[in-house]
């Protein structure tokens, strides 16, 4: 692996270590030219369904734009980077599973979705505003109705 600093050849991997639920490997790497150090993941790389957008275009499926759209959502709120990184996995896992060649794009946010639920409300809420284009505060207000109907009631 080349060093992203000094584009030695050669690092060292100084800790490897299962990430994302399995879905990849987490190593640490130091240059012993440089002496900094990084990560790197390594991942099974498998042929994800293209991506058929609403104007019927077709694009290839690409885990930064989901990563970046979900990183907008849970922007200041508290949760970590492995939680969203295993969110992403349990995405592209379904997608996998599903053996399709083609997803429509209102799949995979649909999933985004169901996964930002999950993780925090208030994300969810952040993206389904967008993701639902509201026009209104009803609309808001059937998803925050939604969201309190899930809810646990207290004592």
């Amino acid at each position: 692996m080349r060093c992203p600093f000094c584009r030695h050849d050669d690092t060292q991997v100084i800790d490897s270590r299962e990430a994302e639920d399995g879905a990849a490997i987490r190593r640490r790497r130091k240059c012993p030219s440089c002496d900094k150090r990084f990560t790197t993941y390594e991942r099974v790389e498998l042929a994800l369904p293209s991506v058929v957008k609403k104007d019927g275009s077709r694009a290839d499926y690409d885990r930064a734009k989901v990563r970046a759209s979900m990183q907008l959502a849970i922007r200041k709120r508290p949760v970590s980077a492995e939680a969203l990184d295993a969110a992403i996995a349990r995405i592209e896992y379904k997608l996998l599973a599903g053996g399709e060649r083609e997803v429509v794009s209102q799949r995979i946010g649909e999933l985004v979705m169901r996964e930002l639920k999950r993780l925090d409300k208030i994300a969810y809420i952040r993206f389904a505003s967008v993701y639902r284009s509201f026009e209104d505060v009803a609309e808001f207000r059937d998803v925050l109705e939604e969201i309190d109907s899930e809810r646990p009631k207290r004592r």
